[in-house]
């Protein structure tokens, strides 16, 4: 008897042992075989939590190229509590893209609250886009000191604002970062544009141009072209054409826009990720 127990107890663990073997095999497979969508998700998830601020930045820029997305709105309004303020201004200015109004509570918060003078502008003019007049008051607030309210601007904005108004070069980032000046493409950002004017060939600023207004060519002809752009040689032209590709909507391209999701540059590879991302979602839109 004691034979026939032992016996059983071998075979159960000879199982057991044979089991973990199979999903110690099999679960590199599982990663594996993640599809792009899963992966351009994992990307963005964790661009949004990385350690560099400027990861984080990036990642709240390229979710404004996944409008009508809860994950991706949830993900931008979270941005809004980040420790670093060019993180919370670049969330701010992607609600603004958006267009959800479920952002505008977030916003007006962050209008009302948030310490930092540029981030309480970037809110505001993401107010107004979604057409929400409570926006206007942050300009009223700069042009007369208090809001139409009647309530006055807390000391730290207030502060930080007349900084901002006293200081011709960063207001000029900042209205550069809030997309109010010549901006090729707005999923990007300042570090972009200082990239092109930097190098010795004005090359990258005329692709980089042209490809924010063929980003609305209906011609198929256009749509090559900027698949091929994700390849170029400039990684701001490839993150443009990535972008572009987003605005078009159309998810014929998916399988061109996959190699993005390896590109050795962590800008491209966010734009790429919320690309695929968005037009996977309008793929299974249209196939319900």
């Amino acid at each position: 008897m004691k034979a026939s127990n032992n016996s059983n107890r071998m075979s159960r663990a000879l199982m057991v042992a044979a089991f973990l073997c199979i999903i110690w095999v099999l679960a590199p497979c599982s990663l594996f075989a993640q599809t792009p969508f899963d992966q351009a998700w994992s990307i963005l998830q964790a661009g949004a939590v990385d350690k560099s601020s400027e990861q984080r930045v990036a990642t709240m820029r390229v979710l404004q190229l996944i409008p009508g997305d809860a994950k991706a709105l949830g993900m931008a309004e979270e941005g809004l509590q980040d420790k670093d303020p060019q993180v919370r201004g670049a969330a701010a200015l992607s609600l603004g893209e958006m267009k959800s109004q479920n952002a505008i509570i977030p916003l007006t918060a962050t209008a009302k609250s948030d310490p930092e003078g540029a981030v309480v502008m970037a809110a505001a003019k993401s107010l107004i886009a979604l057409g929400n007049e409570k926006g206007y008051e942050v300009y009223y607030a700069v042009l007369t000191g208090q809001r139409k309210t009647g309530e006055g601007l807390i000391g730290s904005q207030e502060q930080e604002l007349h900084q901002l108004l006293g200081n011709p070069k960063e207001m000029e980032t900042m209205a550069f970062e809030q997309g109010m000046g010549f901006v090729p493409f707005g999923g990007i950002g300042l570090d972009a544009m200082e990239t092109i004017h930097k190098s010795e060939s004005k090359e990258p600023m005329l692709k980089a141009t042209s490809i924010k207004i063929l980003a609305n060519d209906p011609d198929p002809r256009t749509g090559k072209g900027l698949v091929a752009a994700t390849s170029d040689k400039e990684w701001v032209v490839r993150a443009a054409a990535f972008d572009a590709l987003a605005r078009r909507g159309d998810p014929a391209i998916l399988p061109d826009l996959t190699s993005g999701l390896q590109d050795g540059k962590v800008e491209v590879k966010l734009t790429a990720a919320a690309s695929i991302a968005y037009l996977s979602t309008i793929s299974k839109r249209a196939a319900k």
